[in-house]
C-alpha cells in the first residue's frame, strides 16, 4: 500500500511544463503518452485499494458498534445485579463488560487508523484524475501544435519550390499554364460531349414514353381493348403502306 501511494506521489509532483518542454524538445508527445499510461495503471491499482480498504472501513466501525452496544448494555445489568444484591453475576458481568469495552475500542482505534488511510486514497485518486485530465489536454494541445508547425514547414518549403518554378522564366512559367490549360479544355469538351448525348437519350426515350402513356389512357377512357388497340395499330401501318 505505501508504494503505491509513493507511486501515486511520484505521479503528483510530475511537473507538466516540464513534461512539455521535453515533448516539444523531441518533437513527439511518447513522454507525456508514456505518463499517462503510468497514471490510468496506478489509478486502477488505487481504486482496487481504496475499494478494498473502504470495505475494511465498514466491518471495524460495524465491529466497534457491535462491542460498544453489548457493553452499554452490560454496563446497565451490572448495575441492575447491585441492586437486586446478585454480587457474584455482577462480577462475572464486570469482567466480560472490560473485555468488550478492551475490544471495543481496539475495534475503534483500528477503524479510525484505516478510515484516515482511506480518505488519503480518495483524496490522492482524485489528485492524480485531475492531474491525468490536465496531461491528456496538454498532450492534444501539443499534438496539435507539433501538427502545426509541420504544416507550417510544408507550407514554406511549396513556397520555395514556387520561387525557383518562377525561376524558370516567363517564358516557360507560360508555356507550362497553357498546356495545362489545353488539357482542362479538352477534358470539358468531352464531358460536355458525353453529358449532351446522354441527355438526348434520356429526353428522346422519356419522350415515347409519354406519348405511349397517354395514348394508353385514351384507350382506357374509350373502352378499347388491346386488341382493339393492336388492330388500329395494324390498320394505321396498311393505310400508311397504301398511300406509299
Amino acid at each position: 500500500m505505501a508504494s503505491l501511494l509513493q507511486k501515486i506521489q511520484t505521479l503528483l509532483s510530475a511537473n507538466v511544463h516540464a513534461l512539455v518542454d521535453s515533448a516539444l524538445e523531441a518533437n513527439s508527445v511518447k513522454v507525456m503518452d508514456e505518463y499517462i499510461r503510468q497514471a490510468e495503471r496506478n489509478l486502477e491499482a488505487l481504486e482496487d485499494s481504496a475499494a478494498t480498504v473502504g470495505g475494511t472501513v465498514k466491518t471495524l466501525r460495524r465491529k466497534y458498534e457491535e462491542f460498544a452496544a453489548a457493553a452499554e448494555k452490560l454496563d446497565r445489568d451490572i448495575d441492575t445485579l447491585l441492586v437486586r444484591g446478585k454480587t457474584d453475576l455482577a462480577k462475572a458481568a464486570q469482567a466480560e463488560l472490560n473485555q468488550k469495552q478492551e475490544l471495543a475500542q481496539e475495534y475503534y482505534e483500528q477503524w479510525q487508523a484505516q478510515e484516515q488511510e482511506y480518505r488519503r486514497m480518495l483524496d490522492a485518486k482524485v489528485r492524480l484524475e485531475a492531474k491525468l485530465a490536465t496531461i491528456r489536454q496538454e498532450r492534444e494541445h501539443l499534438q496539435a501544435l507539433m501538427e502545426l508547425i509541420e504544416a507550417k514547414e510544408i507550407t514554406t518549403r511549396t513556397i520555395k519550390g514556387l520561387d525557383d518554378l518562377v525561376g524558370m522564366g516567363d517564358e516557360d512559367v507560360r508555356r507550362l499554364g497553357e498546356q495545362i490549360r489545353a488539357r482542362l479544355d479538352r477534358e470539358e469538351a468531352r464531358l460536355e460531349m458525353a453529358t449532351t448525348n446522354v441527355s438526348e437519350q434520356i429526353d428522346e426515350v422519356i419522350g415515347i414514353s409519354e406519348i405511349e402513356m397517354q395514348l394508353e389512357e385514351r384507350r382506357q377512357r374509350l373502352g378499347l381493348s388491346g386488341a382493339e388497340a393492336a388492330s388500329d395499330k395494324s390498320a394505321a401501318s396498311s393505310e400508311s403502306a397504301s398511300g406509299e
